[in-house]
């Protein structure tokens, strides 16, 4: 990872992006995004009453950043695990 991403945080929380493997049906057309999985992020925290509020469903979402186009938005999840079982250690590519 270049040096200029190893210091990628999250603005609502401070916390260090990991590494994640973008689906490959997914339609964002990247190999890989940074996204927060800390669990005590105030915006994943707040996105499951919001999410509950606004469309009455059991889900949240985590800050996400695409480091090719510079979009920053949610990543949807439905359970405290979702997604961190595609993230990427180091440099590997799997």
């Amino acid at each position: 990872m270049p040096d200029d991403e190893k210091d990628l945080t999250c603005p609502h929380c401070d916390g260090r992006l990991s590494k994640w493997k973008t689906p490959l049906a997914s339609t964002w057309g990247t190999e890989y995004q940074y996204v927060c999985f800390n669990d005590e992020c105030p915006y994943y925290v707040r996105g499951w009453k919001w999410m509950r509020e606004k469309y009455n469903v059991r889900a949240s979402y985590r800050f996400r950043y695409d480091p090719t186009t510079g979009e920053k938005g949610p990543l949807p999840v439905w359970s405290p695990d979702a997604m961190k079982d595609k993230t990427i250690e180091g440099d590997e590519e799997e």
